[in-house]
């Protein structure tokens, strides 16, 4: 079987909106929207200096015997809040090179923190209940944005001129789960990318990275 499909992509100039706005669709080869996914721009210029701020809140919650956001965007530096809303014991961990950490049992309406100070994917995980997974991926530049419900995101203010564009999810059939394509911001406008990936089942239980 064929780990990798061939990833459809096109490239459109935007009706005027923001300058430098670059809008992103994704979906599976059967049209289904993918969530959850990290959506990375590198500009020739590197990001812009200053603190980076994304939507929040810093929060992976235990709720439903699930991770909640199942993928968490952060920037580097930003102290994570892993509250438990289930009526039962958690015992989260990481053993991500990018942040190993363990947070000992601790029950309901308590929480625990931790701070990410340097950029990476973290795979979390749960010490008593196997099937839980989530992921939180830190990032040193503004020039990002995680796919909604409906597989887009936007990320604004980006410089005029060529771009690489980097889309991370943690299943998605590609080398270090990433697809990579090249794209250019207009002096004026925006511009939207729309790419077709295929995805791998989820695991039951995820090693880590």
């Amino acid at each position: 079987m064929r780990s990798l499909l061939p990833l459809a992509a096109a490239l459109l100039i935007a009706a005027p909106a923001w300058a430098g706005d670059l809008a992103v669709s994704l979906k599976t080869p059967s049209g289904a929207p993918v969530s959850d996914a990290v959506i990375v721009v590198e500009t020739a210029d590197g990001p812009p200096k200053g603190p980076i701020h994304f939507a929040g809140p810093y929060r992976m919650a235990q709720k439903d015997m699930q991770f909640t956001p199942f993928v968490l965007l952060v920037p580097v530096g930003a102290e994570v809040a892993f509250p438990n809303l289930d009526p039962i014991l958690h015992h989260v961990y990481s053993f991500s090179p990018a942040k190993t950490f363990e947070l000992k049992l601790y029950g309901r309406d308590e929480t625990r923190h931790v701070r990410f100070d340097k950029p990476g994917i973290v795979s979390v995980g749960c010490n008593i209940h196997d099937d839980m997974t989530g992921f939180i991926r830190i990032i040193d530049t503004p020039y990002a944005a995680k796919t909604d419900g409906q597989g887009h995101a936007v990320i604004p203010d980006l410089p005029a001129g060529a771009a690489t564009v980097r889309v991370w999810h943690p299943y998605l059939k590609a080398v270090r789960n990433e697809a990579v394509r090249t794209v250019t911001i207009p002096g004026a406008g925006g511009a939207s990318l729309a790419l077709a990936v295929e995805l791998r089942p989820a695991p039951m239980k995820h090693a880590g990275y």
